[in-house]
């Protein structure tokens, strides 16, 4: 039995391999298998590792198009330091003094954030009163003019629920703060771990505030501007109203006039018989369902105008409710 052959050698350009199978009595199947294998290039051969490095390197930049050692800076740049060295420090609230000065939001009832603020204001200037600081709570006042003559101004909360707060805040100011009636805490991140978490609060840029006190403006502005237009308005509905007025006031006297006028010619009887009305009295029917009877007249009322006669009817006294204008006296 012959065994497999392997003849390899490093500085050979070709690799050759051959073996035998095995044969029997009646046959023999010789078979040999070749392969090339071809070297590296010389000068690659010679090459150091730092060579090779800085080939990949060119390889990977003329694949890309930038400098990949620039990404790989810029974003350890972007990545965000740490502020503390551990969480118990993230959690300590007196580090946010070290900032000095800053805007905070407070969370308060959206109905009564008003008041909340004047109170924060007003417990604040007692219990600290070597503290700076500012108290800012954006509103609208509106004026409305009343029924009466008088106007009303209501401030209208330009970020309902929120109080802008100015001062340094540490540990003390800031669970004094939370104590407050009406206060439901302060705006910013959820911190700590498992064992123990806190909402620090978080500063309002200056730029912000800036845009707030600008947008307040704008809107007192456009409110006034508005309640200006609504008193023009107003103004010329009341000239109207009172030329109307004075109009349906001249066309009431002149029907009162004709038809003082016109009664007399209607009724058929002069004012002298009109007077002569008095209860007890027999009077003439002169139009109506009742016209042509004569009935007892029982009451007279002259500021309404009616009359209440009495008529026998069927051997009983019915009374009946008429107009002057239908009833003249028969006696002379």
């Amino acid at each position: 039995m012959t065994q497999g052959l392997l003849q390899w050698s490093p500085c050979h350009q070709s690799l050759s391999l051959s073996f035998t199978i095995p044969t029997t009595k009646h046959t023999q199947l010789p078979l040999s298998i070749s392969a090339t294998l071809e070297p590296a290039t010389s000068t690659q051969q010679h090459l150091t590792a730092r060579e090779r490095r800085q080939l990949r390197n060119e390889r990977r930049e003329s694949k890309a198009g930038t400098n990949w050692k620039e990404q790989v800076e810029e974003k350890l740049l972007e990545k965000p330091t740490k502020k503390f060295a551990n969480w118990k420090e993230e959690l300590n609230i007196n580090n946010l003094a070290r900032e000095g000065p800053q805007w905070w939001i407070v969370k308060v009832s959206r109905l009564k954030g008003q008041e909340t603020a004047q109170l924060i204001a007003r417990l604040l200037a007692r219990n600290y009163p070597h503290i700076d600081f500012k108290v800012y709570a954006p509103a609208i006042h509106e004026r409305k003019k009343l029924k009466n003559g008088t106007y009303s101004v209501k401030p209208k909360p330009l970020f309902p629920g929120c109080v802008f707060i100015r001062c340094v805040l540490d540990k003390e100011i800031h669970d004094f703060i939370r104590e407050c009636d009406g206060v439901g805490g302060f705006v910013g991140a959820l911190v700590g771990n498992t064992k123990r978490q806190i909402t620090r609060p978080r500063p309002v840029s200056e730029f912000d505030m800036e845009a707030i006190f600008r947008q307040a403006k704008e809107e007192q502005q456009k409110a006034e501007q508005a309640f200006e237009q609504d008193q023009q308005e107003a103004a010329l509905n009341s000239g109207l109203n009172s030329d109307d007025a004075i109009k349906s006031t001249g066309d009431s006297k002149l029907k009162r006039r004709s038809r003082k006028t016109l009664e007399p010619l209607i009724n058929g009887s002069s004012k002298g018989k009109n007077e002569k009305l008095i209860p007890g009295s027999s009077v003439r029917v002169v139009s109506g369902t009742f016209a042509e009877y004569v009935g007892s007249l029982k009451k007279l009322n002259r500021r309404t105008k009616k009359a209440t006669v009495g008529f026998t009817l069927f051997g009983k006294e019915s009374l009946v409710d008429l107009d002057v204008s239908e009833i003249v006296s028969e006696t002379t």
